[in-house]
């Protein structure tokens, strides 16, 4: 049956591509289309809120089939069908893709891959979606662009790469280093279409995408589930930044493993998912863990984890607690601030004013933010003192506020969000070239991409309260090129840094369970429920 593509405004009865890359029909009521729907293989599913049926791509035949005579096809939907009936000629052998890797010959510039390396660059050409879960500082990045160099050299396709802003300079490098182009694409604009000869497409940092309802996942996803794309390969270190498989979710639907195709049926078989009253409506709840030993089994054949301590001989880091005591005088002001906050926590509460999911988090953060000024004295004698012996120092704090008092005390290197992407790189070149001991830093810019193997310690103001982060922070300077141990302080004061980092031990339990299949005892309670403990004994 033909195609019909409407160039006008969508009509009542209408099959779009939505912006996940999936077949929306839309169109009114109707019982025998409703019936006739729910025949149509592959499965699609009734979206209540955008009041129409959702298909994946493959269902279009099935649809044009029962629809085409009734129904305007839109244009965008028409060109992926099209293409769909015109497929890309199939990618050669496994060990074809592996010989034009070159693996074992030296890059251009003179680098040997590692063995961790070759093994994951190979794992990768097997696959046409894949999850790169290597820990960070084990090479993804160069790992991934010389697999992709090998579907490029075989199938003449252009090679595409998702990833931060900050990190764009660090893979034009390396991709340069082996000669090699690439397209690049900030997480704010992602390409709506891919060119017609085919698209290995790279996604970096892609827990970026761990948010169904954000613009950038669906962007994602309709990439990924584009006729023209040849292979997806996400690369992220923390897949399950915040212990919840529900992040999971999105990640296995942009490489279509069988469990990303039920969004349902994996939050209630891995997430706790389940209905709950609140303010007199039901809302779906999905943020608990269950049967993480059976998702990792399923998952593992397509997403790759390995651990720096299994792949590489690094010099040993150590963590050190840091308990910070006060003085007299400034314990009192530390413990005034924090009742007046807790007490206008309470007055809200007494009022009605706190909503019991998000009020919470944010009385955490402001006692985080408190506990931050307050522990600026000991942070400095502790950096006065480990400068004084010839190391070289990171400082990582979640506020800018205390980066900058600190960095205008002590001197050194100051990387914010308030710099430009350019000034951030002039200031770790600065750290790394040895022209300064110290670099003062936020998790949410240092935390993620930058290279700081000079620092022989870490110190941590205090902690994110997802154990992806904080791994982040610490393996920044721990990885390949280091000179000496890494030695990581945290500085604790109070029961809200102790909660913090008793809910980072919790939730790397349940990654260790999910993604590396370790034992482990779960001691499960949502962060909302322990701060309001917290604040009701206070």
């Amino acid at each position: 049956m033909p195609l019909r593509a409407s160039r006008t405004t969508p009509s009542r009865c209408l099959l779009r591509l939505g912006s996940c890359g999936l077949i929306e029909v839309i169109s009114p009521f109707d019982p025998v289309t409703q019936a006739q729907l729910r025949r149509i293989r592959p499965t699609g599913r009734w979206r209540a809120q955008a009041h129409c049926w959702e298909f994946p791509l493959e269902a279009a035949g099935a649809l044009q089939e029962l629809l085409g005579a009734r129904f305007a096809i839109e244009p965008d939907l028409a060109q992926w069908i099209a293409w769909l009936r015109q497929p890309l000629p199939p990618l050669p052998p496994h060990r074809q893709l592996v010989a034009a890797a070159q693996l074992e010959d030296p890059l251009p510039d003179g680098r040997q891959l590692f063995s961790h390396q070759r093994t994951a660059a190979r794992w990768l050409l097997a696959r046409r979606g894949a999850i790169l879960a290597h820990a960070m500082g084990l090479g993804k990045t160069l790992t991934a662009l010389v697999a992709a160099r090998a579907l490029s050299r075989c199938a003449h396709c252009r090679i595409a790469v998702v990833a931060p802003v900050g990190l764009h300079g660090l893979w034009r490098q390396e991709a340069l280093a082996l000669e090699l182009a690439v397209e690049l694409f900030s997480w704010a604009r992602l390409p709506a279409e891919l060119p017609p000869a085919g698209t290995v497409l790279i996604v970096d940092e892609a827990h970026f995408a761990q948010n169904l309802g954000a613009a950038r996942t669906r962007a994602l996803l309709r990439l990924a589930r584009h006729p023209r794309l040849r292979a997806i390969w996400l690369l992220s270190g923390t897949p399950m930044k915040n212990g919840r498989p529900v992040q999971l979710f999105p990640l296995l639907a942009a490489i279509d493993h069988p469990l990303g195709r039920d969004q349902l049926s994996f939050e209630q078989t891995y997430c706790q998912g389940h209905w709950r009253e609140r303010g007199g409506r039901r809302h779906w709840q999905a943020s608990g863990a269950e049967r993480l030993e059976e998702l990792h089994r399923l998952i593992r054949p397509l997403l790759l984890h390995r651990r720096k301590q299994d792949c590489l001989d690094l010099p040993p880091k150590r963590r050190l607690v840091c308990p910070v005591a006060l003085s007299a005088s400034h314990a009192l002001g530390f413990e005034h601030e924090l009742q007046q906050r807790v007490e206008h926590y309470r007055r809200r509460a007494a009022r009605g004013e706190v909503r019991r999911d998000a009020e919470s988090l944010a009385m955490l953060t402001a006692l985080r933010q408190i506990g931050a000024s307050y522990k600026l004295p000991a942070a400095e004698d502790l950096v006065t003192e480990l400068l004084a012996g010839g190391s070289s120092v990171v400082v990582f704090t979640a506020f800018v506020a205390p980066a900058e008092r600190l960095a205008a005390r002590l001197g050194g290197a100051l990387l914010t969000g308030r710099l430009r992407p350019q000034e951030r790189q002039r200031q770790v070149e600065r750290f790394q070239a040895g022209r300064v001991p110290l670099l003062v830093a936020t998790f949410a810019v240092a935390g993620l991409g930058f290279t700081l193997h000079r620092a022989s310690h870490v110190v941590l103001l205090e902690r994110p309260w997802t154990p992806g982060d904080t791994e982040q922070a610490e393996d920044r300077a721990h990885r390949i090129g280091m000179a000496g141990p890494l030695t990581a302080h945290w500085l604790q004061l109070g029961v809200a840094d102790q909660l913090v980092d008793g809910l980072i031990a919790s939730k790397a339990e349940r990654i260790d369970l999910a993604l590396g299949g370790r034992q482990a005892i779960l001691r499960r309670q949502a962060l909302p429920a322990m701060v309001r403990q917290l604040l009701e004994a206070w």
